[in-house]
């Protein structure tokens, strides 16, 4: 009796894997934002902003989850094809770990959770995320150019610029053949089976790299547009800094070193981009941005929060 008892509830915990990871992961990141900053303080601040931008600025946050869940989902249309919900959750579970881990630990969650979930080769999801991290840094880079490029005199120029640094991973698709060949026949034969996947999971053709780089850039564009949006709306200037800010914040958290879910790192990330961006580093305008700084990050968790409960809801049972 008690083995098939053990047995059952093993059953039923690997059945509902996901959904005790999403709920472990949730509660833990609810009670965490309440020990470190408390959630009466946190809405307290946004009250000040008023309801409808900061209900506007999470929601555009969270569609920017399904937007990187379709370029996943488009990226590998056999293993996912309608399993989109389910997709959701894991890319979802992913980016909380992703937040609250340090070290870039929460990384390794995403291979491991293609595996379970979708039977993707662990060698060929590596090496898609590693492709559309690379996309995610120059599409993040892109998107805070714009904050450059509107306080640049020679608008023409600058425009210029900024359009031949948006296009050029295209450049770089169309040498990764001659790049791949170089590398095969430097390896050796046994590990001729392992760049194949690794190859498999980079995209087959230019019309699959040029989607998710889309998909890439307007999920980071409408990701800094918006945190660069509240940050000029709780009084941070010029909108520049606010873009710079925008960009500190989300590069601080890609970067090898970062505290769990960014606290400290991620708003020293938007106050010294701000500053770098043409913020002023003193007084009661640098007091303004060290708020709003935090701020900003607390409504980036809030929206990593709001993302993964919705996916477990709209996720259909096992």
């Amino acid at each position: 009796m008690n083995a098939g008892g053990d047995a059952s509830r093993g059953s039923w915990l690997f059945r509902n894997r996901m959904t005790v990871i999403s709920l472990v992961a949730v509660i833990a990141y609810a009670a965490f934002v309440q020990w470190i900053w408390g959630w009466p303080v946190l809405f307290r601040e946004w009250a000040k902003i008023g309801l409808v931008p900061v209900l506007s600025a999470l929601a555009l946050l969270v569609a920017t989850y399904f937007i990187r869940c379709y370029r996943i989902y488009d990226y590998f249309p056999g293993e996912t094809r309608g399993r989109f919900l389910l997709l959701l959750r894991v890319t979802q579970v992913h980016n909380l770990l992703n937040i609250m881990l340090p070290f870039r630990a929460g990384e390794t969650s995403f291979p491991i959770l293609m595996r379970s979930e979708f039977s993707v080769p662990l060698a060929r999801s590596t090496s898609a995320l590693l492709l559309m991290r690379l996309l995610d840094l120059h599409a993040l880079f892109a998107a805070a150019g714009i904050g450059l490029v509107v306080e640049y005199d020679n608008k023409a120029l600058g425009w210029l610029l900024w359009g031949l640094f948006l296009v050029s991973p295209l450049a770089l698709f169309f040498l990764k053949g001659s790049f791949l060949a170089l590398v095969e026949r430097r390896l050796p034969e046994k590990l001729g089976r392992l760049l194949e996947e690794i190859e498999a999971g980079l995209p087959a053709n230019a019309l699959v790299f040029v989607r998710a780089w889309l998909m890439t850039v307007l999920n980071w564009s409408t990701k800094v547009a918006v945190l660069a949006w509240v940050l000029f709306t709780m009084g941070v200037l010029p909108l520049g800094a606010c873009f710079g800010g925008a960009l500190g914040g989300e590069l601080s958290s890609v970067l090898p070193v970062h505290a769990p879910a960014g606290v400290g790192t991620y708003p020293a990330g938007i106050t010294a981009g701000a500053i770098s961006f043409g913020a002023s580093a003193g007084g009661a305008a640098f007091d303004l941005l060290a708020s709003a700084s935090v701020n900003a990050h607390l409504l980036i968790i809030v929206s990593a929060v709001a993302g993964t409960l919705l996916s477990i809801v709209l996720s259909p049972r096992s």
